[in-house]
């Protein structure tokens, strides 16, 4: 047995209260290296002898299932309850070469050595079931699927507010870095009921405070909407109106920096070190300066930190008292005046953990159930312990499913092992809390990195659809629309669709209708990925007695299938065959 790869951490994403009453704990072994893993569990205290009278420890071991593997580990879960609210545990280990040992806190010891077994102090520790500090997943985020809307090119319903420069709509174009197309909030209102039609029920948009660029990333006011796409008034009437239809409202908070343009950066330019607001910012050397170049978003030697190498976008001070009070009240202002349901936190990984526990705070008791999604591309568990983010944009999982469904860099049981990496680093409670998105405003579009196959684009969609995590779509990849990366995958929303497009929009219909009746079994849902003899990928949820099976054909030839339920969506499918780029969904 290899000692060495076996591994538990109390208290973390392998042992968390998943409700009042129950936890969920993993083992984590060397892959194919154990035959059987069970449990051994109970009241801490009844180790002790109380006038002579010694309770039972344990109850019988209870068998571990192994739930997921990657290409290094298999890993274990079970779910326990306690009726005292208080747990010590320790897991018997055997070997597929019939080594028999038990894992505690102490370490590896003989199943015979009963004065450590009787030892309280030997078993991994829940003190007690603290219901305060479990990780909260709001339901309705487990019911959403989301819209993103870049606000400046989804559509221009003001002609009146349009910038000076406004270049006429065309989804067609390459757009520039600073070009303005005149997109608006009074365009969202337009087209509320698309979205409706569409079977979405939830927005997420960019930036919509007021700043110089068309991106609005680099904030000159957060407490006003951009005149450009409206004013606060107009604003309030597009939640308004979307909370009337089911859907819920995600701003994006740009914390990390501000804008160059901003009054707060222009007094440190004018005042120096003697600006009320030097401290705001890190600044290494006064005065403010920076070489400028032909790239109007790079500077190699700017005298203050800023985000990326982006001279026009000085980084904030967060650890500073009075920038924390100052960003926390906008994010309280926007939801106490425009009833706001979650907040999108741009380059959240570069901002200390202190301000977000202190805005998680703010939020929630504002509103209990609010949605707090951090922009973080890599392992993100320091941020996802339940009192700082909700979930982040799941961009280290959605990458292996495009390496694998779109670019073949990885194979299929590769992708499956990347996946059940990134599962297992997390509470269960926080994979239904991931942002699983395949395009943004930062990637290219998805059918352009699909070389305009429509097949494998609703194919790749369909098993991310299946995972878990709550789905989101870009605006204009429901009518299939193609783009670059950053700017090309910014042009503006093609209102015209052609026959094809209304074939794409149709099937995202079919597909959110799919997710939204069965958001629960595929929300809280088990899960199970595998490679099947014939190569198709299938991907199993099951929830209470519920079981929904997907079937998908990555292969480059037609492979015949054993089909045993009832068909709920498919493509390329006819009998019991599945042709290249196809799937089957069934329900069983």
């Amino acid at each position: 047995m290899n000692y060495a790869a076996i591994y538990h951490r109390p208290e973390s994403e392998m042992a968390f209260l998943y409700d009042a009453k129950t936890m969920r704990i993993r083992l984590r072994t060397a892959k194919d290296d154990v035959e059987k893993v069970e449990l051994l569990h109970g009241d801490p205290y009844s180790l002790r002898s109380l006038a002579g009278i010694r309770p039972p420890f344990y109850t019988q071991p209870t068998a571990m299932k192994k739930i997921l593997s990657d290409d290094l580990f298999d890993y274990w879960q079970i779910a326990v309850t306690e009726p005292k609210k208080r747990l010590a545990y320790a897991f018997t280990i055997i070997g597929v070469d019939g080594t028999h040992i038990i894992y505690t806190d102490r370490g590896f010891i003989d199943p015979d050595d009963k004065k450590q077994l009787e030892d309280m102090n030997t078993y991994f520790r829940m003190p007690f079931f603290q219901e305060i500090d479990a990780f909260y997943a709001p339901e309705w985020v487990k019911k959403t699927i989301w819209y993103q809307i870049f606000p400046e090119r989804f559509a221009n319903g003001d002609k009146t507010n349009d910038p000076a420069s406004t270049k006429a709509w065309d989804p067609d174009t390459r757009p520039g870095r600073q070009d303005f197309y005149g997109g608006d909030l009074q365009g969202v209102l337009d087209h509320l009921d698309h979205l409706q039609k569409l079977g979405v029920n939830g927005i997420y948009f960019n930036p919509l405070f007021k700043a110089p660029s068309n991106h609005k990333y680099d904030t000159e006011d957060y407490y006003q909407i951009d005149p450009h796409f409206g004013d606060a008034r107009l604003f309030k009437k597009v939640v308004r109106e979307a909370h009337k239809r089911g859907i819920r409202v995600m701003l994006d908070a740009v914390f990390n920096h501000i804008g160059d343009k901003s009054p707060q950066w222009q007094d440190v330019l004018k005042n120096g070190k003697d600006s009320r607001y030097s401290g705001w910012f890190h600044i290494n050397k006064f005065p403010a300066t920076y070489t400028q170049t032909d790239n109007f978003e790079f500077t190699p030697d700017a005298t203050y930190d800023t985000f990326d190498y982006t001279p026009h976008m000085p980084k904030l001070n967060t650890a500073s008292q009075e920038v924390q009070d100052y960003l926390l009240g906008i994010a309280k202002y926007w939801v106490e005046n425009f009833d706001i349901d979650a907040w999108r936190l741009d380059v959240a990984n570069e901002i200390d953990h202190h301000f977000w526990r202190r805005f998680h705070q703010e939020m929630v008791a504002l509103k209990p159930d609010f949605y707090i999604l951090g922009e973080i591309w890599h392992t993100s568990q320091a941020w996802l312990n339940g009192d700082e983010f909700s979930g982040v944009m799941n961009y280290s999982y959605t990458t292996a499913i495009l390496h694998h469904f779109i670019n073949h860099e990885l194979s299929s049981n590769q992708m499956i092992e990347q996946l059940s990496t990134q599962l297992m680093k997390y509470r269960d409670q926080t994979n239904q809390m991931m942002f699983n998105v395949l395009d943004s405003h930062d990637t290219a579009r998805i059918m352009t990195l699909a070389h305009n196959n429509v097949d494998l684009v609703q194919q790749t969609f369909a098993f991310t659809f299946l995972q878990p995590g709550v789905p989101s779509i870009y605006y204009g990849t429901e009518y299939g629309m193609t783009g670059e990366n950053d700017p090309d995958c910014r042009k503006p929303m093609n209102w015209h669709p052609d026959g094809k497009a209304k074939q794409i929009f149709a099937f995202f219909q079919q597909l959110n209708e799919l997710r939204r009746q069965n958001w629960q079994l595929l929300s809280e849902g088990e899960l199970s990925l595998q490679v099947l003899k014939n190569g198709l990928i299938e991907v199993r949820r099951q929830f209470n007695g519920r079981e929904l099976v997907g079937l998908f054909n990555t292969s480059n030839q037609t492979v015949t299938i054993d089909g045993n339920g009832q068909e709920v969506l498919s493509q390329n499918y006819e009998g019991r065959q599945l042709t290249q780029d196809g799937f089957l969904i069934y329900r069983k």
